[in-house]
């Protein structure tokens, strides 16, 4: 894995957990040399992540539309800033860009970015590895709601294991580099 893009909010949240996590995560990505990819924000957890990539000496890519350009503060030193014009151009080029997708905690933009790669998984689009950093519980209602899928057949097992969980920046990357490397051998 040389990327991971990463999801997730616009906002701190109401714990300080989530502030640590991402910390560690963008901490961990660069002590791993692994380029992270994200919205390109300089608010809440978006700006937590991009600095601790950037204090640890790592590379941060943002990804953005010119509306939201127009009307945000945006990260100033990243190592690039990719401004599209749509947001369907914007999560495709998070999709080129990214050998493995990390969703933290954040709002209906986190979910539509990470339900928008996992569906493309399912459907065979890629075969990139889709991981939950479940922060303090977050996703234990996720986590609910595709089991009662599966339990009521509208999502098949293999789809719903396609997931990794893990509540350890460390852990998950661990997973997911070992999902990337079996995907490799057997493609």
């Amino acid at each position: 894995m040389k990327s991971v893009c990463v999801f997730l909010g616009s906002s701190s949240g109401n714990h300080p957990a989530y502030m640590h996590a991402t910390d560690a995560l963008g901490r961990e990505l660069a002590r791993r040399g692994i380029t992270c990819v994200y919205g390109g924000s300089r608010t809440g957890l978006m700006n937590r992540l991009a600095e601790s990539v950037l204090e640890a000496k790592g590379e941060v890519v943002g990804v953005t539309v010119q509306a939201l350009k127009d009307k945000e503060e945006f990260h100033r030193g990243l190592t690039r800033l990719h401004v599209v014009p749509t947001m369907h151009e914007r999560k495709t080029l998070m999709i080129e860009l990214a050998d493995a997708f990390i969703a933290l905690p954040g709002g209906i933009g986190t979910y539509d970015e990470f339900f928008e790669v996992y569906t493309l998984r399912q459907l065979g689009f890629h075969s990139k590895p889709c991981g939950l950093l479940d922060v303090n519980g977050f996703y234990e209602p996720l986590k609910l709601m595709l089991g009662m899928a599966e339990r009521e057949g509208f999502m098949k097992q293999p789809y719903r294991e396609a997931i990794t969980v893990s509540s350890d920046p460390s852990d998950i990357l661990d997973l997911m580099a070992e999902q990337s490397r079996d995907r490799l051998a057997a493609g």
